[in-house]
């Protein structure tokens, strides 16, 4: 009886110990072969902030590439390396936690200052700093989602640091958007005949929503569950999964993550319901290039072909991908991978 009370006490000593590692772990990425090579997490204060972003590339020499993830608060340092293996051989791939994000989550961040102006002024700052540290002029910039938002008004504002834009899943009206979005669900419910899904629908009712943040939950559920979201990843298990065993996260980067995603939905969710980007950036002067995913309805793919044909640019192209959603970056990576480095041997 001793022998098993002691054996129960040394059993809860070690979960003990191995949930603090796991906690508390300090956070790494994984080297990467070669001299010349980067692999590293660190914090920049940016906006007045630490903020976390991670490097990987092969060669320093490389040009830039700066990922901007969506959300907003959908921050992705603790997945991102499985899918960019390939980009890490010709770019310095740069991911970055944005504020109120993930690692860059921290509860002294004012809710007043998430908005695009001051999301806008963070990413220049960190444009800035990364060619200064890499002695580069310019950088490559992708804008997933949210990020895609962001990154028109970085370029439109400041076109003289980017080489080219690549947006994926391109927010172009706000409430279009939502309505297009709820519309598409509404008629798969009545397709399929599910009840339940009709009734959510008639609860919230009709974009605009009154609830932003409750009401937007419930029609992405129902959106996933049709394939309006993601049809080949499941980012979210990626970011789970992550945060429980990838170096790039530790524990404590998870509980993070799960704070900054509330933070940043009750701040800024609904924020864009007055965005047009065909009346407020109809002109970049920079080359864009529009990813698509064939069943995106979370930003429907209608609003980027529109806005595509609309827009004047130096060089612009609309490259679809036929198995994608709203991940095409993540659903079709080695495609992606290989449109960008195309888009860099074009360029440069």
């Amino acid at each position: 009886m001793k022998f098993i009370k002691k054996l129960s006490k040394y059993i809860i000593v070690t979960l003990i110990i191995c949930l603090l590692i796991i906690l508390f772990l300090p956070s790494r990425t994984p080297k990467i072969s070669g001299y010349n090579s980067v692999a590293t997490i660190q914090q920049v204060k940016i906006g007045g902030f630490q903020q976390s972003i991670m490097i990987r590339g092969k060669d320093k020499s490389n040009p830039i590439l700066l990922f901007l993830h969506g959300g907003p608060g959908y921050s992705q340092i603790s997945y991102a390396r499985k899918y960019q293996e390939k980009l890490e051989q010709d770019f310095l791939v740069v991911n970055w936690d944005q504020r109120g994000s993930g690692k860059s989550y921290s509860r002294s961040i004012p809710k007043e200052s998430m908005n695009r102006e001051q999301f806008v002024k963070d990413t220049k700052e960190l444009i800035d700093f990364l060619c200064k540290k890499y002695d580069k002029e310019k950088v490559y910039l992708v804008g997933h989602s949210w990020g895609s938002e962001l990154g028109m008004f970085v370029i439109d504002k400041y076109p003289e640091k980017i080489f080219a834009f690549i947006s994926v899943g391109q927010v172009v009206n706000g409430i279009q958007n939502e309505i297009i979005s709820y519309d598409y669900v509404l008629q798969k419910a009545k397709e399929n005949g599910d009840k339940k899904v009709l009734d959510d629908l008639r609860r919230i009712e009709r974009p605009p929503y009154k609830d932003s943040v409750n009401d937007t939950t419930v029609q992405r559920k129902w959106l996933s569950k049709y394939g309006g979201v993601e049809r080949k990843v499941n980012t979210l298990n990626d970011i789970i999964l992550g945060s429980v065993f990838s170096p790039e996260y530790t524990g404590i980067d998870g509980i993070k993550f799960a704070l900054g995603s509330k933070f940043t939905a009750e701040a800024m969710w609904g924020q864009n319901y007055d965005l047009n980007l065909k009346e407020d950036i109809p002109e970049v002067k920079v080359p864009i290039y529009f990813c698509v995913g064939r069943y995106d309805y979370n930003t429907p793919f209608v609003l980027t072909e529109e806005y595509y044909d609309k827009i004047k640019a130096p060089n612009k192209e609309l490259i679809w991908f036929e198995k994608s959603a709203h991940f095409p970056l993540f659903e079709e990576p080695d495609k992606f991978a290989d449109i960008i480095i195309d888009i860099k041997d074009n360029i440069q």
